[in-house]
């Protein structure tokens, strides 16, 4: 989950106050309630002040010549009646400039945030070393495997080739988008939100959620495309659509090769989280990493918990979490074991340390209401 996802997320569990939101999938967007976010952020006593506060603010924006207003949307949402009724949305992007246009104490982590954001981002436009070094600090952290990284990161030197060539031969707007769904349906047979779909994800990157395999054919296929565009020197879409195809077909039949000396299809339905948890060693797992003595890694998987897990994940040992958490390694053990119940700020260290969500460190479902995640907040 990136820095952003989570504060989407803690949007929409902004404190005790409901954020209605809704899942637009043909355009793989969240919608947020425009009228929810501004009640909670300016603690109107009822729907109507945030109404009325929300009519205040947009006029100012559209005084300012804001295009948020017309980037807006309006969808039918549940109301407290249980009736529904067309009301004002805004993606995480509108939302976060709403947050930006209001006073409160209340925005000041998301204007902080933000603020910090666009610094960093300025760095590197200054420095496009920086962006590489932050993307390898980030896929470290996330837990994937240095193996992974390097192809993903050439990936990206392949994938920025590619973009600069149907730059160079007319291709404008949407038809990146589109090409790219041919390549994708030439050497997988899905285009990139069939494959999205079949790896369960909506708004998530579907490299990050690639297999080395998958990575490996994505950029046979692309360098592929790139060589024949240049090759050929296509002046309108269709003869890019064509090159693409081509490129794509090169790939499609090495995937085929390959498959059928393994046995192993390419195309895979892991995602990041499974992709990871393939990285954990299966055999000679040092006893200092464990969770008991004796703990084999099915026993770890098997715990009340996903503590044991995604800290290994992590690459960090038991003493490494235990001192963290200011407690003795045994207790620790107790706490990966579900023997002994965690306090609060052990949570929000935990949650930091491992950066993942309350769901995640605890394999709980707070929206199934098994897992009071209020008292947290």
């Amino acid at each position: 989950m990136t820095e952003k996802e989570r504060l989407i997320k803690s949007i929409k569990l902004f404190e005790n106050n409901k954020i209605r939101s809704v899942w637009d999938e043909e355009n793989e967007k969240l919608w947020l309630s425009i009228v929810d976010v501004v009640g909670a952020l300016t603690e109107q006593p009822d729907i109507k002040g945030a109404r009325n506060y929300w009519k205040v603010l947009k006029k100012r924006l559209i005084d300012e010549g804001s295009e948020l207003v017309t980037n807006c949307n309006q969808l039918k949402l549940e109301a407290s009646d249980g009736k529904k009724y067309l009301t004002d949305v805004a993606d995480p992007e509108g939302i976060l400039r709403i947050i930006q246009s209001i006073p409160s104490k209340k925005a000041e982590p998301f204007k902080r945030w933000l603020a910090q954001v666009g610094s960093e981002r300025l760095d590197q436009m200054a420095d496009p070393e920086k962006s590489i070094k932050q993307a390898l600090l980030d896929y470290r952290r996330l837990g994937y495997s240095e193996n992974w990284i390097n192809q993903r990161l050439k990936s990206i030197e392949i994938r920025k080739d590619l973009t600069d060539t149907w730059d160079k031969h007319g291709v404008s707007g949407q038809e990146y988008a589109s090409l790219t769904d041919i390549i994708y349906k030439a050497w997988a047979g899905k285009t990139a939100k069939e494959y999205k779909t079949h790896k369960g994800l909506r708004k998530e990157n579907l490299r990050d959620n690639m297999t080395n395999g998958e990575l490996l054919m994505s950029m046979l296929a692309e360098y592929s495309t790139t060589s024949i565009t240049n090759s050929k020197n296509p002046k309108t879409y269709l003869e890019n659509a064509n090159c693409a195809i081509e490129g794509g077909n090169i790939a499609k039949l090495a995937r085929e090769q390959l498959e059928e000396k393994t046995g192993k299809r390419i195309v895979s339905s892991l995602n990041a989280n499974e992709i990871r948890m393939k990285n954990l060693p299966e055999s000679k797992i040092e006893k200092e990493e464990l969770v008991g003595e004796d703990a084999s890694l099915e026993e770890v998987k098997t715990y009340k918990n996903n503590i044991a897990v995604l800290r290994r994940m992590r690459g960090f040992s038991q003493v490494y979490v235990a001192k963290k958490l200011g407690v003795a390694r045994q207790t620790y053990i107790n706490i990966e074991k579900g023997l002994k119940e965690l306090t609060i700020s052990q949570v929000e260290i935990l949650k930091e340390t491992l950066q993942v969500s309350f769901e995640d460190l605890l394999g709980v479902d707070t929206e199934k209401g098994n897992f009071d995640y209020k008292k947290f907040l």
